[in-house]
């Protein structure tokens, strides 16, 4: 490679940036706008769930139980159903998303220390909010189930002070559990893989349009040249970007970073110049601006989103699609986020993945080589 001809793309591609004010400002305040869509719009908490009751005792203890309910961020009452069919009627309108009901005889079954049930009935048309909602009820019942056992024993036997059995939670590294702090690490990844193909999947086809690709294949540049002479001024706009979706995630989202900020941007430098690879191969490959970039889109956006372990758990998909999932590179950019962010970690924790990410990096820079041709044909 001779670096005068490599200087001269790169300053060929500066003042192609430069002409298109526009695209770059659209470029540069996408991430914020990306970054607060899904920051805010993706939460996987489910709080302030609309809560009926139907209490069919009317009891101080069914009021207790009830109260249970509604003194946590997790249910609201929006309805004391008087009847059965009222409690229905609340559930099928969408008003409630959960509806309990206290049974008659339930202080009575409560203190002779035998089975006692409360019905939950969950509008299970999203699974899993429904998932959630009979998980939070549950611990609700049970809890008040403990304490009420306990007290039951006492009464019995006056000189027995039982103790319930108990599990102490320790959370680490989220110990909110805040599905933001997961979320947003996972969105910056998204963020660049958009970012970075819509970058380069325009270059090569925009030479081919504009019918200035004739005067490009009768220089003396070799391909290798052009590749990184047009990748370079977009991979220092990515890094910009990055650290724009970094500072973005800590200071306004106040996800906690506990690793290197030099771990950060190198996996980020790493994943980037994947991502603008695969965009310049698109590009090689189209001739048009239009496909190249509905193209790129598609072989970024929905793996990054689906398959990345960003929004599903990779460890609960099929095993043919866990197999997919390792030939997307949005995969191990994730854990490393998720990782630098959250844990903490150092490089002989994430080597793996930023080993990955080094091999796609040189796999599609060759491809992308070799796919760009000096030729009209």
């Amino acid at each position: 490679m001779k670096f005068s001809r490599f200087m001269a793309i790169v300053r060929k591609e500066v003042i192609q940036i430069w002409r298109d004010p526009r695209s770059l400002m659209v470029v540069l305040a996408m991430p914020i706008m990306l970054m607060a869509i899904m920051g805010y719009g993706l939460n996987l908490d489910q709080t302030h769930v609309p809560l009926c009751t139907y209490d069919r005792e009317g009891s101080q203890r069914s009021q207790d139980l009830q109260k249970r309910f509604v003194s946590n961020r997790y249910f609201d009452l929006v309805l004391n159903a008087r009847s059965y069919d009222e409690l229905v009627r609340g559930i099928d309108s969408g008003r409630c998303t959960i509806g309990v009901v206290v049974p008659p005889r339930f202080t009575e079954r409560l203190r002779s220390g035998g089975p006692v049930g409360v019905q939950a009935i969950v509008d299970a048309s999203d699974d899993n909010t429904a998932n959630l909602v009979i998980g939070y009820a549950q611990q609700i019942v049970a809890t008040y189930s403990g304490e009420v056992r306990l007290d039951f024993l006492r009464r019995q036997a006056r000189n027995l002070n039982p103790r319930p059995l108990e599990v102490q939670p320790r959370t680490w590294f989220n110990e909110d559990l805040e599905s933001r702090n997961f979320i947003v690490p996972g969105v910056i990844a998204l963020v660049m893989a958009v970012i970075g193909t819509f970058l380069t999947s325009l270059t090569i086809a925009r030479e081919w349009e504009r019918g200035t690709m004739e005067q490009l294949i009768s220089t003396p540049v070799t391909p290798f040249e052009v590749v990184a002479g047009k990748l370079i001024p977009y991979f220092v706009i990515g890094m910009v970007d990055a650290a724009i979706c970094a500072a973005i995630a800590v200071w306004w989202f106040e996800v906690p970073f506990r690793g290197s900020v030099v771990m950060l941007f190198g996996a980020s430098a790493l994943f980037l110049w994947v991502v603008l690879l695969v965009g310049f191969l698109v590009s090689a490959v189209a001739r048009t601006q239009m496909a190249a970039s509905q193209f790129s889109l598609l072989l970024t956006f929905m793996p990054s989103f689906l398959l990345s372990g960003f929004a599903f758990p990779i460890a609960q998909m099929p095993v043919a699609v866990r197999v997919v999932t390792r030939v997307i590179p949005a995969r191990y950019y994730v854990a490393i986020l998720k990782s630098v962010f959250l844990k903490g970690t150092g490089l002989a924790s994430v080597g793996a993945q930023m080993a990955a990410l080094a091999a796609f990096a040189l796999i599609v820079g060759v491809l992308a080589t070799r796919a760009f041709r000096k030729t009209l044909l």
